[in-house]
């Protein structure tokens, strides 16, 4: 079920960055980053979702796409869901536009 506009969530603004809303692929052929589903920015990740393996590959992940240090990235919620909420330390003007650049982007095209 979709709702209107849902493709389009805004992160939400915190004190040191911004809040996203992250879908997790595990298994993965390669290590990616982009495009939305429901709102959520997808991560494709080559580890199983195994001992919490998963979830470490896509913080990596996400902190190498959004060109920030990895311990930047912090999970907020959703350590045994593919769909997670994490925090990102920056700027938030910068980031939001960055994540804006990512859930327009593909699969193939990152």
């Amino acid at each position: 079920m979709t709702r209107a506009g849902a493709g389009r969530r805004s992160p939400s603004a915190c004190v040191a960055g911004v809040r996203v809303i992250v879908r997790v692929r595990p298994g993965s052929a390669r290590d990616g980053v982009g495009g939305a589903r429901e709102g959520a920015l997808l991560i494709s990740v080559r580890q199983r979702a195994v001992d919490g393996r998963a979830t470490e590959a896509a913080l990596r992940v996400i902190a190498d796409a959004f060109g920030v240090r990895p311990r930047a990235v912090r999970l907020v919620s959703g350590s045994t869901s593919r769909t997670k909420m994490v925090q990102i330390e920056g700027d938030p003007r910068l980031l939001a536009e960055r994540l804006a650049v990512l859930q327009e982007a593909t699969q193939a095209g990152s």
